[in-house]
């Protein structure tokens, strides 16, 4: 090889591994939106009243408790409050150390007596991607449940009020409500994948729609190349699913993992949505018998669906972590870490027009046939 074969060679070389660490307008998707031109996309059309899609909506339900509990775990870079709201009695059992150390010990108990307990605690961790809202619209429809044993269409649920009544509930309606009021359409249903990368991902500064993966090679989502700060992130730029936990960047994160430490939960799910069927997806960086007892888990809840008529994914297969990409350490990994409970990941469909087509009030229905089996799972393992 001559010397301007191998400089060509070294620029190429260079080039490839720039464009795989870093993000570029090029291996992102193809299309650019302004601002505007996402605004006018977004259909004129009522929104039903059980929809909750926005801060507002879910801040009358906060303020009206009767029966929960609200307090506050912190306030975002943007100055807005997460909420949490609980149902149940804390009971006090032994707590010695933290579960790191207990496992350490060869003694989980040591951390949490959670055999102890009368009630199984169930966490539910809402949208820390802002546009996500199915989960929110899933959870105040929870909390009215709770509240008054029927949803917000007015729906009689005692059964599903009777199961929460048996467990503590932990609600975290939000989690990142910096993304959340950001996010405009209010729901995605009836749009595109397109409108979705917009709004969830955001755009490069020349108006190139950002995309996943590529999304997330630049972590903050700050500087002079961000364009539109999707719904991803707060106010600074982070994204609490993949902030960096031993040091972390933002403040929703370490309050969703205070909680879990403080709590010990027996189960914790993160509500995320996605184009596809609804999914319960492998947790990774946790034993083998927590994800046999989620894959459990996944398989009660789609039999639920489909009895109810609703679409499901398939169970996912228990496996190690491994490969050239393996799976992220990310927020649901470190909730099983921080409480030993079994913590997984929940994707709902949007109702995009290219992709799962579900209702809203199919979604609706969708997140509270999980809830149900989840509620059910920890019950049935209790007894």
């Amino acid at each position: 090889m001559d010397r301007r074969a191998s400089g060509q060679a070294i620029i190429l070389v260079v080039f490839l591994l720039s464009t795989a660490l870093f993000p570029t307008h090029a291996d992102a998707a193809a299309e650019r939106m302004t601002h505007a031109e996402a605004k006018a996309r977004i259909p004129e059309r009522p929104l039903p009243d059980f929809w909750v899609g926005d801060l507002k909506g879910l801040a009358l339900h906060v303020d009206g408790l009767k029966r929960g509990i609200a307090s506050m775990l912190c306030v975002t870079p943007g100055g807005r409050p997460i909420h949490l709201v609980s149902y149940g009695q804390k009971e006090n059992v032994a707590h010695l150390a933290n579960y790191n150390s207990a496992i350490g010990g060869r003694e989980p108990s040591a951390y949490m007596d959670k055999a102890a307990r009368k009630k199984p605690v169930v966490f539910f961790v809402g949208p820390v991607h802002g546009h996500e809202v199915e989960a929110l619209t899933g959870l105040v429809n929870l909390i009215q449940i709770m509240e008054t044993g029927k949803d917000l269409r007015g729906k009689d649920q005692t059964s599903l009020r009777q199961l929460g009544d048996r467990c503590r509930l932990m609600i975290v309606p939000a989690g990142n409500p910096d993304g959340t009021a950001r996010f405009e359409p209010r729901a995605l249903e009836g749009m595109t994948g397109d409108d979705l990368r917009f709004w969830g991902q955001g755009t490069w500064k020349d108006d190139t729609l950002c995309g996943w993966p590529q999304v997330k090679r630049q972590h903050p989502m700050t500087g002079e190349n961000v364009g539109f700060l999707g719904c991803y992130f707060d106010d600074a730029g982070i994204n609490p699913m993949h902030d960096e936990f031993f040091t972390p960047m933002g403040p929703e994160a370490p309050a969703i993992l205070k909680i879990a430490r403080e709590e010990g939960p027996d189960l914790v799910v993160s509500l995320h949505s996605h184009e596809s069927e609804p999914a319960l997806l492998r947790p990774a960086y946790v034993p083998a018998e927590v994800q046999q007892d989620i894959r459990l888990l996944a398989e009660e809840c789609y039999a639920l669906l489909d009895k109810r008529n609703l679409p499901h994914d398939s169970p996912f297969e228990v496996r190690a972590e491994g490969g050239r990409n393996p799976d992220s350490f990310n927020l649901t990994s470190a909730l099983y870490h921080i409480c030993g409970a079994g913590s997984f990941t929940f994707e709902c469909p949007h109702g995009l027009r290219d992709g799962c087509q579900v209702t809203l009030e199919q979604i609706l229905d969708i997140q509270l046939a999980l809830y149900e089996a989840m509620l059910r799972h920890e019950i049935d393992k209790k007894r």
